[in-house]
């Protein structure tokens, strides 16, 4: 008989986290069969642990994860995926904004012998703005860097146990997971949901994590930075060649002088802005390079607790310093 695990990163849940273990029991627990629970704590500063815990007291077929510190959604989950044992495993957001059932039809999907489920979002309550620059993001992403990215966009996923293995190989930093499970390019499925509006809690998925995650979509996984300069270079090279052109015809046909003192530092100020918007680009993938070059593990594992499933430990990727049954 198969055994799914449901992973969920945790990260100030702890208004949700009950209210989301007492849903799933409701709607899918009772009808997964075996399955197993695998809550990571992603460094929260107020009891998401504590509550963690009493829900493994409640429910032995759950495993508690704690990170040593905040280590980012993206790494949580990893580290999740580590420890969990299941035949497949799928993620789960603790801010119960994605129906719960939508794990029963990814499940058979799965069954059916696809690797990677995606719930896509068909569609959402929350407010337009950040409607909008969802919508954005996603659509970028389709263009620029993965057609197979859903345009609608996806949170949640369920992956075959080879494609997990698949990511602890891989283990990247500065990426994107969902770009990761989609580049592996398994055989996939989509199941569709529509992604109420948060209700109880506060999002902790800031301005500043929505644009690092876009940048480390775009540099980890499309060549179109790159291009973008080189293509600004080449338009910048050829404008100024006619420009001279037409500013040396004008001289010696009709003897205008050569003046411009003020549209000359126009051109040279707008071009300096681009060398130094081309320099923070080149920047970014330095960084990155030297980033990887560290080997510094994604993610550190600080204590698992749960039944005795193995050391808990995803080679390379974490460090785990306490395991506790």
């Amino acid at each position: 008989m198969s055994k799914i695990s449901i992973v969920v990163p945790v990260y100030y849940n702890s208004d949700t986290l009950m209210l989301l273990y007492e849903d799933m029991k409701e709607k899918i627990l009772g009808k997964l069969g075996d399955y197993e629970l695998v809550f990571v704590d992603d460094g929260s500063g107020d009891n998401s642990w504590e509550i963690m815990n009493q829900i493994r007291e409640m429910d032995g077929h759950t495993q508690c994860v704690k990170l040593s510190r905040n280590f980012g959604e993206h790494a949580a989950l990893l580290a999740g995926l580590s420890v969990c044992t299941g035949d497949c495993a799928v993620t789960k957001q603790a801010d119960l904004q994605e129906d719960s059932e939508i794990i029963l039809d990814m499940y058979e999907s799965w069954k059916k012998g696809n690797k990677v489920v995606l719930a896509v979002r068909s569609s959402r309550d929350e407010n337009p703005i950040k409607k909008f620059f969802a919508s954005m993001y996603y659509h970028i992403i389709h263009k620029l860097v993965n057609d197979k990215m859903p345009v609608g966009g996806c949170d949640c996923y369920l992956l075959d146990r080879q494609v997990i293995q698949v990511l602890e190989l891989l283990d990247e930093k500065n990426s994107s997971l969902t770009l990761q499970v989609l580049w592996a390019g398994f055989q996939t499925d989509h199941v569709y949901f529509h992604r109420k509006d948060r209700e109880v809690g506060v999002s902790r998925w800031t301005l500043s994590k929505k644009i690092k995650l876009a940048m480390d979509s775009m540099l980890s996984f499309s060549y179109f930075p790159i291009r973008f300069m080189s293509t600004m270079g080449v338009l910048f090279f050829l404008a100024s060649v006619i420009w001279m052109i037409c500013v040396l015809v004008e001289k010696f046909t009709v003897g205008t002088p050569i003046l411009g003192w003020a549209s000359l530092m126009c051109v040279v100020l707008f071009s300096f802005g681009c060398m130094m918007l081309m320099m923070g680009i080149l920047g970014e993938y330095v960084w990155r390079a030297l980033d990887a070059s560290r080997n510094r593990p994604p993610y550190l594992i600080d204590v698992v607790k749960g039944d005795d499933q193995g050391d808990g430990s995803s080679g390379a990727s974490c460090i785990e310093t306490n395991h506790e049954d």
